[in-house]
């Protein structure tokens, strides 16, 4: 793998440490990955680009690792609806970026956990250059009483 252009920005796409997804699959049981290449894809179901994530309907427990270019936010976005509205779990692994739109009006209400160091990507040998999170978007007792 190219590690230079996958620690550039001339790529927005960040395959999942394989470890890293199993140790949160034991937890929470993955059945779609919302956003996947086939080469990469963590669950027997998931949606390709082809396919259009955005535009499918989320259900049950999915993982996400979006791309992490400018459309971040409309997956984040995304991901919040699919729990409010469609009782989705949505598990998504994103950068640390707080001083965003989309983490504020997003990630700030929701569980967030903050990955300890720095994740290695797919094959590469060096640590990405920015912090990771779990955020994690599920139906709340308070979505019963919003109206």
């Amino acid at each position: 793998m190219n590690n230079n252009l996958m620690f550039s920005s001339e790529t927005d796409m960040w395959a999942t440490p394989q470890g890293f997804f199993n140790q949160l699959n034991r937890v929470f049981r993955f059945e779609t990955d919302v956003c996947a290449l086939p080469e990469n894809a963590k669950c027997p179901h998931y949606f390709t680009p082809e396919v259009d994530g955005l535009a499918q309907a989320w259900s049950g427990s999915c993982w996400m690792n979006p791309p992490y270019g400018r459309g971040i936010g409309n997956w984040v976005e995304k991901a919040s609806i699919s729990a409010k509205e469609d009782g989705a779990t949505v598990v998504c692994l994103l950068p640390v970026r707080t001083d965003t739109k989309w983490w504020q009006n997003f990630c700030s209400k929701a569980e967030t956990y903050f990955v300890p160091g720095r994740l290695k990507f797919g094959t590469a040998t060096n640590s990405a250059p920015f912090p990771s999170a779990i955020v994690v978007f599920r139906p709340q007792v308070s979505d019963a009483f919003d109206v």
